[in-house]
C-alpha cells in the first residue's frame, strides 16, 4: 500500500490487549482523506469532502447502548430502557474479543481531549478500525498541540471496531453492534456499527456522568454562541429542532454546537471540537456557514453524489439522518478557546409538528424546568406510504439517550443556575405554522432568526405582562404581542391557522400528550414545576 511510511508501530497497544497491529498514529487529515479513498471505502465530493457511508447502521442504536453496572454506577446511574446495565464481566470476555479482533490488523489511533476549560479537560486515545473513523475522532474532539502528545497519558479509551460482529448468545448483547461505557475501567467499546456518532456520543455519555458526580458542572445537550458584548446564549434541542443552524450566526461567535458544560464559575465550555450537523436538504442560502464548511477534511455521511462528485442533499435513499462532520475552525466566526462567560440567554428548541405551540414564547422558572424535564419536539411519520401524523417525542432534558443519571438531578442543576444567574428562557417553535404537518408549513427560518435576534438583543420585554404578551389559553405560555422584523399575525401560532375548532383540539391533544408524558417525573418535581405544565 502506498502510505506504508506512514505505519509507527513505536505506538505500542499491547497493554490495551492488541498485538502486532500496523498502527498509523496521529495522521493528518489529508492522509487519512488520501487511504479512505485508496481503500475503496469513501470519494471525493466536487466540494473536496469525504463521502463515506456508514454501513448498516445510519444512526444510533440506543436499545444496543449499556453501561456496565458496578460499584461506581450501580446506586448513580438511572437504570431502565434508556440506560442498561452490562455484566462486568460480560465486558471483559467481549472486550478481550475486540481487542483479538484488532490484533494484527491495521489500526488507527488518534490522542486527543474534551472539554475546552482545562479544569475540566479529558484526555482521550482512539483505536479505530476504519481510516474514515479516525478522521471523525480528528474533526470531533479537541486536537492537542505537537508538544502535547509527548508523555501523553489517556483518560478513556475508545475502542472502536465496526467490522466486529458479537454474539449475543455468548456476548450478552442485544444484537451483533454494541455501544458500551465501563466506568470503572475508563472504556468506551463500540462494535458491530460505522454509525460515527456512536463515538462522540459514548465521550457524551460519560461526561454526563462524570461533570456532576465529582465537579458540580451541569452538562448539557446544546448549541452555544457568544456575542459582541460577551453575552453567551445557550440553545437546547433535540436533532432536527435547528441547535446547529441557528447557533451559527455570522453576527456571533459560535461556542460550539452539540455538547457543552456550565461550570460553578458561571462559564460555558465546549466539549468538542468540530461540529455533526444534519445535512437533509442543506442549502447554501439557507445555511451558508454550514454549507460553507464542507470542504477538504469534512466527511459527509450516506449521501447521494452524481457521477461528477455533486451531492445532492435532498436525497434521502439512504437514510433522512444524512451528516456532515468537521473541525470547528472549518467555521469562520468562532470563539476561541471555546469557552463562554455569563449566559444572557437560553433558548429551548422544539420542531412542534402538531403546528401548536408559539413560534416564541418567554417561560416562567417553572415553566422552564417543565420544558427541559419534558425535552418535547416532534417526529414526523414519513417512512411509511400514507401515513402523514405528526407524532410526540419527548426525551428529558433534551438528550434523554445520553442522560446517565435521573434527569431530575440535571434539571435542578439547570434550575438553580437559571436563577443564580437571572438568565433569560424561551421556547423557540422551529416546526409548523398554518397547521399541522400536512397541512401548515415549516416555520420560516429567517422569521425564527429574528425572533431569537430580538430576544438576544434586549427587544422584547423581560418582564411578562398583559400588555407585551398574550398568555396562551392552553399551555399558559407568554407569546410576545409583536416583534421586530417578524408580522405580527406570525406570532400567534392560533392566527396562523385559521381554524380555532381545528387549532383547540390540536392542542388540547398535545396537552395531553405533555401531561402523560410527565407522569413519571411528578412525585420528583416541586409545586413550582408542576405548575409549569399545560392549563387544562
Amino acid at each position: 500500500m502506498a502510505t506504508n511510511s506512514l505505519v509507527t508501530n513505536h505506538i505500542s497497544l499491547k497493554k490495551y490487549g492488541i498485538h502486532n497491529a500496523n498502527v498509523y498514529y496521529q495522521l493528518s487529515p489529508d492522509e487519512l482523506h488520501s487511504i479512505t479513498i485508496e481503500k475503496n471505502m469513501g470519494k471525493e465530493a466536487s466540494s473536496g469532502a469525504l463521502a463515506i457511508n456508514t454501513g448498516e447502521f445510519t444512526g444510533r442504536s440506543p436499545k444496543d447502548r449499556f453501561i456496565v453496572k458496578d460499584e461506581i454506577t450501580s446506586d448513580k446511574v438511572w437504570w431502565g430502557d434508556i440506560n442498561i446495565p452490562f455484566d462486568p464481566d460480560k465486558f471483559d470476555k467481549l472486550y478481550d474479543k475486540v481487542v483479538a479482533y484488532l490484533s494484527e490488523k491495521e489500526v488507527y489511533v488518534r490522542d486527543s481531549y474534551v472539554c475546552a476549560d482545562e479544569n475540566y479537560r479529558q484526555n482521550i486515545r482512539v483505536v479505530n478500525e476504519y481510516p474514515w473513523s479516525n478522521l471523525f475522532a480528528y474533526n470531533m474532539f479537541l486536537r492537542p498541540e505537537e508538544e502535547e502528545l509527548e508523555g501523553f497519558k489517556e483518560d478513556w479509551l475508545i475502542v472502536n471496531a465496526p467490522g466486529f460482529m458479537a454474539d449475543p448468545e455468548t456476548d450478552g448483547t442485544r444484537q451483533h453492534n454494541f455501544a458500551i461505557l465501563n466506568f470503572s475501567k475508563k472504556i468506551a467499546l463500540i462494535g458491530g456499527t460505522g454509525y460515527t456518532g456512536e463515538i462522540k456520543k459514548g465521550i457524551f455519555s460519560a461526561l454526563n456522568f462524570l461533570l456532576p458526580v465529582y465537579h458540580d458542572t451541569l452538562p448539557m445537550h446544546c448549541s452555544a454562541n457568544v456575542g459582541k458584548e460577551g453575552d453567551t446564549s445557550i440553545f437546547f434541542g433535540l436533532s432536527g429542532t435547528g441547535k446547529t443552524t441557528l447557533s451559527a450566526d455570522p453576527n456571533r461567535k459560535l461556542i460550539g454546537d452539540d455538547e457543552h458544560g456550565w461550570t460553578p464559575e458561571d462559564t460555558i465550555f465546549n466539549f468538542e471540537g468540530g461540529c455533526y450537523a444534519k445535512a437533509i436538504n442543506l442549502s447554501a442560502d439557507s445555511e451558508p456557514e454550514i454549507f460553507g464548511a464542507i470542504k477538504k477534511g469534512a466527511i459527509l455521511e450516506n449521501v447521494i453524489m452524481n457521477e461528477n462528485g455533486k451531492v445532492d442533499f435532498t436525497n434521502v435513499s439512504i437514510t433522512q439522518n444524512t451528516r456532515v462532520s468537521y473541525p470547528i475552525y472549518h467555521i469562520q466566526n468562532i470563539q476561541q478557546p471555546s469557552i463562554g462567560k455569563h449566559p444572557k440567554n437560553i433558548f429551548f428548541l422544539t420542531a412542534d409538528a402538531f403546528g401548536v405551540l408559539p413560534p416564541i414564547s418567554k417561560l416562567t422558572p417553572g415553566q422552564a424546568a417543565y420544558h427541559f424535564i419534558s425535552g418535547y419536539t416532534a417526529k414526523v411519520a414519513g417512512t411509511e406510504a400514507g401515513v402523514n401524523e405528526p407524532v410526540p417525542s419527548f426525551s428529558a432534558c433534551f438528550g434523554a439517550p445520553f442522560m446517565p443519571l435521573h434527569p431530575t438531578v440535571y434539571a435542578e442543576m439547570l434550575s438553580k443556575k437559571m436563577k443564580e444567574s437571572g438568565v433569560n428562557v424561551w421556547l423557540i417553535n422551529t416546526g409548523w405554522t398554518g397547521g399541522p404537518y400536512g397541512v401548515g408549513k415549516r416555520m420560516a427560518l429567517k422569521h425564527t432568526r429574528a425572533m431569537i435576534t430580538a430576544a438576544m438583543n434586549g427587544d422584547l420585554p423581560e418582564e411578562i405582562s398583559y400588555d407585551d404578551y398574550h398568555i396562551h389559553s392552553v399551555f399558559g405560555l407568554a407569546q410576545p404581542r409583536s416583534c421586530p422584523n417578524v408580522p405580527t399575525e406570525v406570532l400567534s401560532s392560533r392566527r396562523t391557522w385559521n381554524n380555532d375548532e381545528g387549532y383547540y383540539k390540536k392542542a388540547q391533544e398535545l396537552a395531553d400528550a405533555f401531561k402523560a408524558n410527565f407522569k413519571k417525573f411528578e412525585s420528583y418535581a416541586n409545586d413550582e414545576i408542576k405548575a409549569g405544565g399545560p392549563l387544562v
